[in-house]
């Protein structure tokens, strides 16, 4: 027979179920349901609440230590993990900001790639440099082309093909085409 979990519960079952009811997060939701169901008294096992919560008793150990430890506060604080490093060190990347403010800039990024492995030693490839110059620094580079579709859509480009080929049937503004019609 399974030990008795020994846990003391500082709020109350009904502070727990407002709590349960108000989290939208399932990792949470799972946190306050192991601690309602124990302070309720309707489990008492490691191995009981393993097997409703359809968790590894390993995992709901670690939870009740972090609320022996941090309180519930501490239970139902979200874990973010720290992510990847960046690939272009802080230093490089103030020197390539400055150098993008103060001169006119790189015609591509390919350009950017070179002068990093000259000026800084830092060997990166091109979706990281352009991820660097868009995201990190919020900044373009002077030899970058607006895309086409954009010039259309501005008005500041050549006629579509349609306006082309309407103008040589003879539909223009003041005639109906003769789908019009219809």
């Amino acid at each position: 027979m399974a030990r008795t979990l020994k846990l003391e519960i500082k709020e109350s079952s009904e502070e727990l179920k407002h709590l349960l009811d108000k989290q939208t997060s399932v990792q949470m939701k799972e946190r306050l349901q192991a601690l309602y169901l124990l302070k309720t008294g309707t489990l008492s096992t490691l191995q009981e609440l393993s097997s409703v919560l359809v968790r590894d008793p390993s995992t709901i150990y670690r939870w009740f230590q972090k609320y022996k430890q941090e309180g519930l506060e501490g239970l139902l604080k979200p874990y973010k993990s720290p992510g990847k490093t960046t690939t272009i060190p802080l230093a490089a990347m103030g020197k390539l900001k400055q150098y993008l403010e103060e001169h006119e800039g790189f015609t591509s990024y390919g350009e950017i790639q070179t002068w990093l492995k000259e000026e800084c030693g830092v060997e990166v490839s091109y979706h990281v440099v352009y991820r660097a110059v868009h995201q990190k620094l919020n900044a373009t580079i002077k030899g970058c082309k607006t895309p086409k579709r954009i010039i259309k859509k501005s008005g500041k480009g050549e006629a579509s093909q349609f306006t082309q080929k309407s103008a040589e049937v003879g539909w223009g503004s003041e005639e109906k085409s003769p789908m019009s019609n219809l």
